[in-house]
């Protein structure tokens, strides 16, 4: 059976629920780019090179998700989660 319409409700619905996803990455994927982008540089990864590049995305970010977001990977980093 062919389907010659699509539902624009559909269509909405699934922009809605998947613009979260698009806009704020896992903890893991910001992590790996940002491990990529220090070695990339030469650059020794480690708990500080970590640090300096996520505070470098964070004075970037203009979307409050996304500040969260790295605020968050900045916690983890020390300890201090939740």
């Amino acid at each position: 059976m062919r389907q010659d319409n699509f539902n624009t409700q559909t269509a909405d619905m699934s922009l809605y629920f998947g613009a979260h996803d698009a806009v704020v990455p896992s903890h893991q994927e910001t992590l790996g780019e940002v491990v990529m982008e220090i070695l990339k540089s030469g650059m020794t990864v480690n708990r500080q090179s970590i640090c300096a590049k996520l505070l470098s995305r964070l004075a970037d970010v203009s979307e409050p998700d996304l500040e969260k977001h790295h605020h968050e990977l900045i916690a983890m980093l020390f300890g201090r989660e939740g």
